[in-house]
């Protein structure tokens, strides 16, 4: 049972990033598929302004006052987020989500989780991680034999 929000949150990010892709995917045809970047981000900073209104009322002076070393990383890994998907959309396809997601799981859960936030990695997660790099792997053996 509480896996239930976890699984809900996730499926919520995945709908997103699935039309986040299907965007990014359509932007190949435009002269600069940067600008369908920009477009996305200034309708999400205008649904995440909204949102913020609606969870209490938002605190943007502490924001950018102390935690503004944390706006700046945040904001420097959604530029690299939302660069790294046009470049891999519009010049690669959608079937090479694979390896970011398996990329993503990696980073995540081992440098962000693990080594800076020092949070605790059992057996399963580790033959989870393993899975990950052997996903990464099959899925370059399969892209080679299709060329």
């Amino acid at each position: 049972m509480r896996f239930i929000l976890p699984i809900f949150f996730s499926l919520l990010a995945a709908f997103g990033n699935a039309l986040f892709a299907a965007a990014q995917k359509k932007a190949a045809g435009v002269a600069n598929s940067f600008t369908m970047v920009v477009g996305s981000a200034v309708v999400c900073v205008l649904l995440a302004v909204s949102t913020s209104l609606l969870l209490g009322k938002p605190n943007y002076g502490s924001l950018f006052g102390r935690e503004s070393a944390w706006v700046l990383v945040g904001g420097i890994g959604l530029y690299l987020t939302y660069l790294g998907f046009n470049l891999l959309y519009t010049r690669c396809g959608a079937s090479f989500y694979v390896i970011y997601a398996v990329l993503s799981i990696l980073t995540t859960a081992l440098i962000v989780g693990g080594l800076f936030f020092k949070e605790s990695l059992n057996g399963y997660h580790w033959a989870a991680i393993a899975t990950a790099l052997i996903t990464v792997v099959l899925f370059t053996l399969g892209q080679n034999n299709l060329e």
